[in-house]
């Protein structure tokens, strides 16, 4: 199978988005989890922060970054003529 420029710059898209979410990924995961302590010091609405990103807010990133991939993908694909027939 010939490798085209087309494919090339498909994946290098897919790639790229994937590690940003990958980084968006991390830093919400540890790097939160990390600085709980200091977040701890800031209260939204009667809630310490590291706790609530730690309870609510990451699994809130998580679907939004499933949903943007989803969204992106399907946008990308039929951009490049590779979608899922329907």
């Amino acid at each position: 199978m010939q490798v085209t420029d087309s494919m090339r710059e498909y994946w290098s898209k897919n790639l790229r988005i994937t590690a940003v979410l990958l980084v968006i990924w991390f830093v919400v995961t540890y790097v939160t989890s990390f600085f709980a302590r200091e977040l701890n010091e800031i209260v939204i609405l009667g809630f310490p922060l590291g706790f609530y990103i730690g309870a609510q807010g990451a699994l809130v990133v998580y679907v939004l970054i499933i949903v943007f991939y989803a969204w992106y993908m399907n946008r990308l694909d039929r951009k490049y003529g590779v979608q899922e027939e329907e």
